[in-house]
């Protein structure tokens, strides 16, 4: 033990030293916790909360807070949450505790080991946080994080000479040189809480300190782009200009030209934002004057499109066979030909038919052909009628939707009904109007009625009327 027990020591600190001296390692962690409700007990600053802590550290409570932050709390009872409240347990026991015996032992080994055992679970703490994936993971460990930090600032606080002990350790600027925001912004405040307790402090430390301080902070100056570090970065060379005046001509000499390749960044950036908008402007000019040549464009595709439709069309029509004119007959092949007519006559002889029965037969076949065209006639005649009648129906039918009802009709309107003309007119009107809306239709619309096949034979065509007949003969033998 660092001291002698007192007779009337607290019995809470007797009956949680007992607990941990017979406990296992895994569960101490968790007993240690106890001694933030003993803390509690009294009020913050009074003399029985000082011989608490006399208490706990004389029984070895505090140097057992420090052995277990230094342990790997992801395989512990509690996790990191526990090392965290330990950690704010340990600062509290130090700061207003007053060591009379062995006070060497416990300033200069004890709170440098305790500052070195506080960062190094920091260091932990923002790995996880950088390296985890979930937002609730980030969000415990960037607390816990920000709960250590607060540690170290409370213990420096009541322990100024702590101040370079902190600044001097490689893991404060391991904790500074980091470009996570969140943690890198933590980190600075703890800086800037050093400088306001202890504004001589940089005097204190060593150059190569000094400088690797100096030169993270202009670095995260000149390069970030986040305002909460470079408003952080900037409060604090400030700071540093205000309470430390013999390191202006350091910092003017050292960094003489960072804020010139800033200022050149920032010129290249705004040039290129400027051009941008700039193309942006002209492209968009030049589209509203071309865009009457984007019309034409336009309609030369519907027309070029409209003729491959028609010649595809004239490609897909069966070409028609050239004229081949026929091979003349030899005289040996003219003579087989006709000796094969001589042969099939021989064969087939006609039969003899007078010319009373020949004038007689063709009058037959006259008057029947003259029955064929009178019946045409009536049947063309017919269907004259019947699409005659059907029109007139339609109009009919027209009119009589379109007719008033009888309470509100006149003479006029019976007129209607009444004249054959009328109801023709109408419809002649009806057309005459439909004919007029398609010619006033535009031209692309009617593209497609230029190329329409007209391969139906008229009917006039086939109303000729044949004036003979013709009469076979045979071949006299």
């Amino acid at each position: 033990m660092a001291g002698a027990p007192r007779a009337a020591a607290d019995p809470q600190v007797l009956a949680l030293a007992a607990q941990v001296t017979e406990s296992s390692e895994q569960d101490i962690p968790l007993l240690l916790l106890q001694l933030k409700g003993i803390l509690n007990s009294a009020s913050l600053g009074s003399e029985e909360s000082k011989k608490i802590k006399q208490d706990i550290y004389d029984y070895d409570l505090t140097r057992y807070c420090l052995l277990v932050l230094r342990q790997d709390h992801s395989r512990l009872c509690g996790g990191w949450a526990t090392a965290t409240q330990l950690a704010e347990i340990l600062s509290r026991c130090c700061v207003g505790l007053e060591v009379k015996e062995d006070p060497e032992e416990f300033y200069k080994t004890f709170l440098p080991s305790a500052i070195d055992n506080l960062l190094v679970l920091g260091r932990r703490l923002q790995a996880r946080f950088i390296r985890a994936m979930k937002d609730e993971e980030k969000q415990d460990f960037l607390h816990w994080f920000r709960t250590v930090t607060d540690a170290i600032c409370w213990l420096f606080g009541g322990h100024l000479q702590l101040a370079v002990c902190v600044l001097q350790n490689d893991h404060f600027l391991q904790l500074l040189i980091t470009d996570d925001v969140e943690t890198a912004v933590i980190t600075m405040s703890v800086l800037h809480n050093i400088l306001r307790v202890n504004s001589s402090v940089l005097y204190q430390v060593d150059e190569e300190t000094l400088h690797s301080v100096l030169d993270e902070l202009v670095y995260k100056l000149s390069s970030t782009t986040n305002p909460v570090v470079g408003n952080a970065a900037t409060k604090l060379l400030l700071l540093v200009a205000k309470f430390c005046k013999q390191l202006v001509k350091l910092l003017t000499a050292r960094y003489k030209g960072q804020v010139d390749k800033y200022m050149e960044g920032m010129e290249e950036k705004s040039a290129l934002t400027i051009q941008r908008f700039w193309r942006g402007y002209r492209a968009r000019r030049n589209f509203h004057q071309q865009r009457q040549s984007l019309k034409e464009y336009k309609a030369a595709v519907v027309i070029q499109r409209a003729a491959c439709k028609f010649l595809e069309k004239l490609r897909r029509r069966r070409p028609l066979s050239p004229w081949k004119e026929p091979k003349a007959l030899t005289d040996e092949r003219r003579l087989a030909l006709l000796q094969k007519v001589d042969d099939y006559i021989k064969l087939h002889p006609a039969s003899q038919m007078s010319e009373e029965r020949s004038k007689e037969l063709h009058m037959q076949a006259q008057e029947k052909l003259a029955q064929f065209l009178l019946r045409n006639r009536l049947d063309q005649r017919a269907a004259q009628r019947r699409e005659t009648l059907l029109a007139q129906v339609n109009t009919d039918v027209e009119l009589l939707m379109n007719a008033p009802r009888l309470a509100e009709t006149t003479e006029k309107d019976l007129d209607v009904f009444m004249s054959r003309s009328v109801p023709v007119a109408t419809k002649a009107r009806q057309s005459h109007n439909t004919m007029l809306k398609y010619t006033h239709c535009p031209w692309w619309k009617k593209l497609g009625d230029e190329f329409t096949e007209d391969d139906v034979i008229p009917d006039d065509a086939l109303n000729a009327e044949l004036g003979t007949l013709f009469i076979g003969g045979r071949k006299s033998i």
